[in-house]
């Protein structure tokens, strides 16, 4: 069966789509432009720097860390949004906005999971994690702001078992009838 001719056509792609949506979100009132309007994450670099940048290394060999700052917005995110390791990923790869806040342009730039994973535990190994978070939320309470957690919830699909019993075989469950 054919289309009818009704619909609108599918758009081809526009060498300005990330500006127009950039520009739409913003019009929509993305709160995490207003967000990084509000607030210099780059307070939170020397504590970040003092747990996470590796101090003996003795050459620059290898691929560099990813910035803490950066990584303190994906953890940010990842909270605020209430994401698993995966899910932040995957969120950031995906939502526009995310990309925006944290100001990444390409998917090679995106923390995979297990950095992810590694950076909160370093940080909450000695506590930093639980400081930096309430040093936040003062932050913005002075601002007159607050910080709801989990807004979206992580969903994973699992396959729930079949069940393989037979009418007669339910029949003798619900009676107490084990066999």
């Amino acid at each position: 069966m054919q289309k009818s001719t009704i619909y609108r056509k599918p758009m081809g792609e526009n060498l300005f789509e990330e500006e127009f949506t950039i520009e739409a979100l913003s019009q929509m009132g993305n709160p995490l432009e207003r967000l990084a309007a509000l607030v210099d994450f780059e307070m939170f670099r020397p504590a970040l720097e003092e747990v996470l940048v590796k101090k003996d290394c003795k050459t620059p060999a290898g691929r560099p860390q990813i910035d803490v700052v950066l990584m303190f917005k994906v953890i940010f995110l990842q909270r605020y949004y209430g994401l698993g390791d995966h899910q932040i990923q995957y969120q950031i790869i995906d939502r526009t906005s995310f990309r925006q806040f944290l100001g990444i342009h390409t998917v090679a730039e995106v923390p995979d999971e297990k950095t992810v994973w590694a950076c909160k535990n370093r940080l909450a190994e000695d506590g930093t994690f639980d400081r930096l978070f309430d040093e936040f939320r003062t932050f913005l309470d002075n601002k007159g702001l607050s910080f709801n957690e989990g807004k979206i919830i992580d969903a994973t699909f699992v396959e729930a078992p079949k069940q393989r019993n037979t009418k007669e075989e339910n029949k003798q469950i619900k009676a107490g009838n084990d066999k």
